[in-house]
């Protein structure tokens, strides 16, 4: 503060005459110093005085300097009081509450606007430089046009409640109160991962902290040369109640307050945009009504930042190669034509992005046009037990709880995901703390089926205030669910529109019947005000529903659905037993290549199980229970992981027989095994098979693993391979 005091009360220079004017001559003066303030033009030099009189023309080269040295001073002069005008005016705007100009004051402001914005990023920058942030923030939040408050305000309506798996009114929390802390990581690539997420998420649990380095959300731009952040993560990891945060936490003041304008623009409902042509003028204020005050010049004046949520979500063509170019805010171009060129910097070169995205769409924007990868990893052990002590009032069951997921590790490893804690949170809640009947869950099969019971059960005790449900109605509304689930997995979509809706017999005009049956499974959102999209709470739900379909399909039928042409995933055209069918079903996942049916296959191997059809038979399935030879599948599948269709496919293989309950393979092993999962192997002959059963043991231990001694282990090419996954996720093998 006192260096602005300092500059705004200096002395004015003394103005120097040269020697011509002290001669007083009657001759023309070769520079006329006087200005046209209604033209607010700069002092000019007199034309005549320069082209008419030979004196000045044959000048001397002493004479010309002491007249460049005259225009120096006085243009020196004029500056410094200009800016001592402007930082008297920013004094009072800092020191005082400063009341808005009159009319005249206004004129006089807008004759000077170009003086003004000079003075205002001269002295912001200085502040800063000064580390003095919170002043130049204040300084530029009180100059800001009025509709910059109006949208923090809209904003922080928006976003300051959340709705875990809920759209309902009234059933919102505020995100301040729940909010944990994700662990986000710097670095990375924005490479396409092509991998089914519960393999990344289980190569992220096992991935040693030393490897990463961390980064707070609210600082991704902190670091003045980055424009533009791709944050990459799984479905329900957590993006976009990062972004969420980062919004609110912008509209309450507590960081970012060097950004005037965020713009949120989600994916999702820019596709219901698609066939428009605008401005990006026009787009903004399509979406954010209190930009209307806002001037073409305004987005290039103030810091302004996008964010773009959920680019896996997009279904715009983003055709970054043979779009045409757009550079003004008032030019009119299709949606798509606006993105890329708003990626590319041809638009807003200085506006900030932030786009977020699950790994396997990453691709779709240029590397070049990206300046930092972050990656959201969800929870780490210490904030999955954080969440739940959140999440339930009752401390001694939440401790329960955090001690029963403990106990099933790829239960725990899939709590990375916030979503699964909220299920699991919602199942275990219930069971453990409302003393209801059944088997505690431990496999993903059994938490998910129990899960859509409860969400059934709830739904006809609340809103039907009876006990029984409606079997016929539900069984319709969750094969319904269920289509749309599985043709919605084939094309590989978490977001769904009213004309996926109608391909699937759901009519949208009755659409709410069917969110209502399952409220924290199917959601209805409207947009702004763009329209409805749909979607399932998080990918697992998807999947879950699409292998219940599958199943109950099957068992009713004594079909495979997808002998449909327009759904051939499996492409089964012969009818058979329910051991040939799921056979066929691990061989049509193996053949995945980025194992997009693993969970799926570890669901419907689960579903075939007596113990979860009988959890579902008083809901959905009327028949008998389907009689099938367990032992024939789990043996087919211990036979796949002999053959090792890869190390990671074995992986995913241990995880199908423990939906099965079948852990022989393990149990083989476990007795070489010491209980950090590592022992010395260098005199232990195993099969191939069994050293596949060591490093899922490995995988699945508790312990970090930071580095694996080679030299415990057998040294022949089919141990190496067969520990791949292992080695992979560990900080370093020697």
């Amino acid at each position: 503060m006192m260096d602005l005091q300092n500059i705004s009360s200096g002395a004015e220079p003394p103005v120097l005459k040269t020697e011509t004017q002290r001669a007083a001559s009657p001759e023309p003066s070769c520079v006329s110093m006087k200005s046209d303030r209604s033209k607010g033009e700069p002092p000019n030099i007199s034309r005549e005085a320069v082209t008419s009189d030979p004196k000045v023309q044959k000048e001397t080269p002493e004479t010309s300097r002491r007249n460049m040295d005259f225009i120096l001073k006085e243009l020196e002069h004029k500056v410094i009081s200009l800016v001592k005008n402007q930082l008297e005016r920013f004094l009072k705007i800092l020191n005082l509450d400063y009341p808005a100009c009159s009319g005249r004051e206004e004129e006089d402001e807008e004759d000077q606007s170009g003086v003004r914005e000079g003075a205002l990023k001269i002295t912001l920058h200085v502040l800063r430089n000064m580390n003095q942030t919170d002043l130049a923030n204040k300084l530029q939040t009180k100059l800001a046009p009025s509709c910059h408050q109006k949208l923090k305000s809209t904003l922080m309506e928006k976003f300051q409640k959340i709705n875990e798996g809920i759209s309902n009114a009234g059933t919102s929390t505020l995100l301040n109160e729940i909010y944990t802390e994700l662990y986000i990581t710097e670095g990375g690539s924005g490479e396409v991962n092509n991998e089914h997420e519960v393999r990344q998420i289980e190569a992220a649990s096992r991935r040693p902290a030393t490897q990463e380095t961390p980064i707070k959300c609210n600082d991704l731009f902190k670091d003045q040369s980055i424009r533009t952040v791709l944050t990459k993560g799984v479905a329900g990891i957590g993006k976009t109640v990062s972004v969420q945060k980062f919004i609110l936490d912008w509209t309450e003041g507590k960081a970012n307050q060097d950004v005037l304008f965020i713009f949120p623009l989600p994916f999702r409902e820019l596709n219901l945009m698609r066939t428009e042509n605008l401005s990006l003028e026009d787009l903004l204020y399509q979406f954010f009504k209190d930009t209307k005050d806002l001037k073409p010049g305004d987005y290039h004046r103030y810091k302004v930042m996008f964010i773009f949520d959920g680019l896996d979500e997009c279904r715009l063509p983003l055709d970054f190669q043979n779009n045409k170019r757009v550079s003004d805010v008032t030019q009119s171009a299709s949606v798509d034509v606006l993105l890329t060129n708003l990626i590319q910097g041809n638009l807003l070169p200085s506006a900030l992005l932030w786009i977020t995205t699950r790994p396997a769409a990453a691709n779709q924007i240029p590397p070049d046009c990206i300046d930092q990868v972050t990656e959201v990893r969800g929870f780490s052990d210490p904030q999955k037990e954080e969440y739940f002590r959140k999440r339930i009032r009752d401390q001694s069951l939440a401790e329960r709880i955090i001690t029963h997921m403990k106990s099933s590790r790829s239960l725990y490893i899939m709590c990375h995901i916030p979503v699964f804690c909220w299920i699991s949170a919602t199942v275990l809640e219930r069971m453990l703390g409302e003393a209801e009947g059944g088997e505690i869950p431990k496999t993903l099969t059994q938490m998910f089926t129990y899960f859509l019971i409860f969400q059934i059960k709830h739904r006809s005790q609340k809103y039907q205030r009876k006990s029984d449900v409606d079997l016929d109605q539900t069984r319709e509304i969750i094969l319904a669910l269920g289509k749309l689930a599985f043709q919605q997995l084939e094309k590989g979509n978490l977001i769904f529109y009213e004309e996926d809706l109608r391909e699937c017999s759901i009519d949208v005009r009755e659409v709410s019947v069917y969110s209502g049956v399952c409220t924290q499974i199917f959601r209805q959102e409207s947009g702004l005000h763009l329209g409805k999209v749909f979607s399932f709470v998080h990918l697992s739900v998807q999947e879950f529903l699409a292998a219940l379909y599958e199943f109950l399909s099957f068992i009713s039928n004594n079909r495979n659905v997808l002998q449909q042409k327009h759904s051939g995933l499996f492409g089964f055209s012969e009818k058979g037993t329910m051991s040939d069918f799921l056979k066929r079903a691990v061989n049509k996942a193996l053949q995945s290549e980025n194992g997009h049916l693993d969970l799926f296959l570890r669901f419907l191997l689960g579903l075939s199980l007596e113990s979860n059809q009988t959890l579902l038979r008083g809901l959905l399935i009327q028949t008998e229970n389907i009689s099938h030879s367990k032992e024939e599948v789990v043996e087919y599948i211990k036979q796949k992981i002999r053959e090792n269709p890869s190390p990671e496919k074995t992986i995913s293989l241990f995880h199908c027989l423990n939906e099965l309950n079948d852990h022989s393979l393990v149990q083989e092993v476990q007795k070489y095994l010491n209980r950090g999962g590592s022992s010395d192997f260098s005199r232990v002959t195993l099969s191939p098979d069994q050293w596949s059963a060591v490093a899922f043991v490995m995988l699945n231990s508790e312990e970090e693993l930071d580095a694996l001694n080679l030299w415990n282990f057998e040294t022949s090419e089919e141990c190496l391979l067969r520990l791949m996954p292992v080695i992979k996720v560990s900080r370093r093998a020697q």
